[in-house]
């Protein structure tokens, strides 16, 4: 059903990438502080770096809109990039206090998500960065008394409706025009508290997407972890119904272990594509007609986001010194 078809390698550690439209040119966030283009259709990419803004922070997202690149990062800062001269056309220096996880843009490219470990939610004007709305239903401590995450944030393909989810897996479902919050789900089981090696907490939801006909809402991440160094659990995802919050068979893959980092459904919503990894990576396609394995291969090491086109038949993907692009082919369309 998929296979890499590029790969090219990269001397960072490759955290988010984004697509430009109609172009096979990605956009990758790096552990270097900075953002690299990579143009695949050419026989030979080369690393085309963006100019400084997050200095020696690593840069966690990234995100295409019309009025810009807009990428976030360790620092808290937001920062909008003119992707013709790659330089910084707008910066945001307290966009969030404390590390940002995740930045979404909105299927028209109006709005911007963001969401940090100040466990802030954050709404953003693509166009002239303001911040239209702040706000949270995700508490900054843990059950067992550390400090919380919040990982991961996704807009409805209608633009309607924005997921977050955070690390004790409480997922919140909210309206983009009110910011009204609309539905909660749990995922307690993306949560593992280790009391003896470490005294800590690994795990949370790491990704999130809606199906297009807004049945479903799919929450990655990883289940009960038995080595903490090297996030030894299985893959998992749940699945809820958005009408009623009902949790829906969950699937767990033992056989490639680690975190699910990345998910999107087919345009027809009869396939759900995911990705991540503990050391090494994985690329696994669910068929939503049974909620059972498809396909699914290795992949060069862990991967920490993927990218696709409109019709989900190319993927992107951003790993541990490395990009690649893959093509897909699903049965029957």
């Amino acid at each position: 059903m998929f296979k890499a078809i590029k790969e090219i390698g990269t001397n960072a550690i490759c955290l988010g990438i984004t697509r430009v439209p109609d172009t096979e040119r990605v956009i990758v966030a790096t552990n270097e502080g900075r953002l690299y283009e990579y143009d695949l259709a050419a026989g030979q990419p080369q690393a085309i770096p963006f100019g400084e803004g997050h200095a020696s922070s690593y840069v966690t997202s990234v995100a295409w809109t019309p009025a810009g690149v807009v990428s976030g990062g360790y620092d808290g800062k937001l920062i909008w990039w003119d992707p013709d001269t790659r330089q910084a056309a707008r910066i945001v220096d307290e966009a969030h206090a404390k590390w940002i996880r995740r930045v979404a843009a909105s299927p028209d490219g109006h709005l911007v998500a963001s969401v940090a470990d100040d466990m802030q939610i954050k709404l953003w004007e693509a166009s002239t960065g303001r911040l239209r709305e702040a706000f949270t239903d995700h508490q900054p401590i843990t059950p067992h008394h550390y400090p919380s995450m919040l990982y991961a944030v996704a807009f409805s393909p209608d633009g309607k409706r924005l997921a977050t989810g955070d690390k004790v897996g409480h997922v919140a479902v909210w309206d983009v025009d009110t910011a009204a919050k609309v539905l909660t789900v749990e995922s307690p089981g993306m949560y593992t508290w280790d009391p003896r090696q470490r005294r800590h907490s690994i795990g949370g939801i790491r990704s999130l997407a809606f199906s297009h006909d807004g049945k479903w809402l799919a929450v990655g991440g990883i289940g009960l972890i038995e080595n903490v160094d090297h996030l030894g659990g299985p893959a998992r995802v749940e699945v809820f119904e958005l009408a009623s919050g009902k949790p829906l068979p969950e699937l767990s893959d033992n056989k490639h272990k680690g975190l699910v980092t990345q998910m999107r459904f087919t345009p027809n919503d009869r396939w759900l594509v995911t990705a991540g990894g503990d050391h090494a990576g994985f690329v696994t396609i669910y068929d939503t007609a049974t909620w059972k394995i498809a396909a699914q291969d290795k992949a060069h090491q862990h991967i920490h986001d993927f990218t696709a086109n409109p019709a989900v038949d190319r993927l992107y993907t951003a790993h541990h010194g490395r990009v690649v692009a893959w093509s897909l082919e699903f049965p029957g369309g």
